[in-house]
């Protein structure tokens, strides 16, 4: 394989603010392939791909260069940290003076000692594989071994303006093939991974970016055209939008958030799917009080840990600490027992988190429900990537008597 220098001092330079500078691994990326726009592809997938891989198996790479214990911070263990990642993908490196000290015979017996330690091998945090096992037992292997896989993409059509069919032909029509799932009506994954964004068929929006397991929230609602919705923990919306679609963009939603940027994104967003049906609103103190018992269907999208999207963000296991736990369930059991009264009697909602964690879904939602016998479990729902190569979500549906 022909290394280029520029592409690896991109790498290197990633890196560099994901670890030293903690900024998140998406924005970096994004940024790195912007500030050169003589590079095509093939240079971009380069970065991104090795990128992510390297930050996915930080621990395993600190261990087969012998950096482990050691806060990373010099520009020579960065590339040292690289070089490991290209040995153990088979590579021969080039002579360069970055690589002269790289003894690839010692990495390799350095792996063949990692296999024998599931932390080390997997490549997690220890207070987190203590964690998911004791969470999960014996399938937090399997749970552990899918998350360091690359996750797919996957499309939603946006029936307003299109079918699966139609938005198929059309992507095929500019060498982007895609496949159908059988579990998920709207969905469509790639075949390769390609920049989607930069397509007619979204700028048009004929799609988002989302994946299946998320995809299966919405419709979990049972929303229909005319209803009042209220989506209470909406971001920038990707959940909101197909609420919308799935309304036929008739009725009412109305999108919550603290963080006013998400909702303009939002805004945007449901203006690009010609969706008009969408209300916006941040969260303040009377907001949820004004609102009591005046939604037929309330979404409840609760900010978790993401143990569910860890192959979509790897940077998050090494940023995540225990405290945050701790606080974000005190979090989502406030959100369920408030939010939940603007619930209409008769009104039916959906508790979702993208987390693989029992503490933080079926726990949270048994523990409402023994406090709020007026609410009933109709239907739970998880996700996994180990299990059907989702995401892993959580979703309950709950009718409010």
């Amino acid at each position: 394989m022909k290394y280029h220098r520029v592409l690896v001092e991109a790498i290197v330079y990633a890196l560099q603010q994901i670890f030293i500078e903690n900024r998140q691994a998406d924005k970096v990326i994004e940024y790195v392939l912007k500030s050169n726009k003589k590079w095509g592809s093939r240079d971009r997938a380069f970065i991104a791909e090795n990128t992510y891989e390297i930050v996915r198996w930080w621990r395993l790479l600190k261990f087969v260069t012998q950096l482990s214990g050691i806060t990373v911070t010099e520009p020579d263990q960065f590339w040292q940290l690289f070089a490991a990642w290209r040995v153990l993908q088979g590579d021969k490196l080039p002579d360069w003076q970055e690589f002269g000290h790289i003894n690839a015979k010692q990495i390799s017996a350095r792996l063949q000692e990692a296999q024998q330690i599931r932390k080390i091998k997997e490549s997690v945090p220890d207070w987190l594989d203590t964690l998911g096992e004791q969470e999960l037992g014996n399938h937090w292997n399997a749970e552990l071994q899918a998350m360091n896989k690359q996750a797919p993409v996957v499309l939603r059509a946006n029936t307003l303006k299109t079918t699966v069919t139609d938005l198929r032909k059309k992507l095929h029509e500019i060498g982007i093939e895609t496949d159908t799932l059988a579990q998920v009506n709207e969905a469509l994954v790639l075949q390769k991974r390609a920049n989607v964004f930069a397509t007619e068929a979204f700028k048009g929006g004929l799609f988002e970016v989302q994946d299946a397991g998320s995809q299966l929230i919405a419709p979990l609602l049972d929303v229909q055209p005319g209803m009042r919705v209220i989506d209470a923990c909406a971001g920038a919306g990707g959940k909101t939008l197909h609420l919308a679609t799935l309304m036929q963009n008739k009725g009412r939603i109305i999108a919550l958030d603290v963080e006013d940027y998400k909702l303009q994104e939002l805004q945007r967003r449901a203006r690009r799917n010609g969706i008009g049906n969408v209300e916006t609103k941040l969260i303040e103190t009377k907001t949820i009080k004004r609102l009591r018992e005046s939604a037929d269907r309330l979404l409840l999208d609760v900010p978790c840990s993401g143990l569910g999207v860890l192959r979509r963000n790897p940077d998050a296991k090494w940023k995540l600490k225990p405290e945050f736990l701790e606080t974000i369930r005190k979090t989502q059991s406030e959100i369920i027992t408030n939010y939940s009264k603007m619930l209409k009697h008769g009104g039916k909602m959906v508790y979702a988190t993208c987390s693989i964690l029992p503490s933080e879904s079926e726990t949270q939602v048994q523990a409402f429900l023994a406090q709020n016998p007026e609410y009933t479990l109709l239907k739970e729902l998880r996700t996994s990537p180990a299990q059907d190569g989702f995401d892993g979500f959580y979703m309950a549906l709950i009718e409010r008597r």
